[in-house]
């Protein structure tokens, strides 16, 4: 009878305790790509931390501390009575709720507003009443959701030409409608 040959690998492998070292690194690094910290000051007894509806949404709603109409086709700058404190590399993206948008015709103006991880005041929102009937808006309603992005920076480098695309310059509209 033959035996089975078992693989040995001609040489061992050991790992230094720097390497060790730089694993945990690795893993905690990978950790902090799914949870991020952001540091929150309330500013006024109205306001509301931001807060998910539901343990898979993207986005934080966040809450007005003021009472105000918005009439049709007008615009208002909400207080959230909030200020954070972003981590560095993100930046918080200001966007609609969706139920407000189909429902009352709310919308955030400048969506998706951008928060700058090194922006220290208020919170705000700005809302756009796209209906012909005016919106009230309430202490504590919810009129916006935040969604934390990670961002990239990037070194600009002039260039005197580029390669050759399919698309070149053609823009707006020129891949169908």
């Amino acid at each position: 009878m033959r035996r089975k040959k078992t693989f040995r690998p001609k040489c061992e492998v050991s790992l230094s305790l720097a390497t060790y070292a730089m694993f945990a690194q690795i893993i905690r690094f990978l950790n902090e790509l799914h949870t991020l910290t952001c540091r929150v000051q309330c500013l006024s007894h109205n306001a509301q931390l931001p807060q998910k509806q539901s343990d898979q949404a993207a986005g934080y709603d966040l809450s007005s501390i003021e009472n105000l109409t918005l009439p049709p086709h007008g615009r208002a700058l909400v207080h959230t009575g909030l200020r954070v404190a972003p981590p560095p590399h993100t930046h918080i993206e200001i966007r609609p709720r969706s139920g407000l948008a189909l429902k009352h015709g709310i919308t955030v103006l400048n969506a998706p507003g951008t928060v700058d991880s090194d922006y220290r005041g208020e919170l705000m929102v700005l809302l756009f009443n796209t209906s012909e009937t005016p919106f009230e808006i309430h202490t504590g309603d919810r009129i916006a959701q935040a969604v934390f992005m990670r961002h990239l920076d990037v070194r600009w480098t002039p260039a005197a030409s580029f390669d050759k695309t399919t698309r070149g310059d053609k823009g707006f509209g020129s891949t169908g409608s």
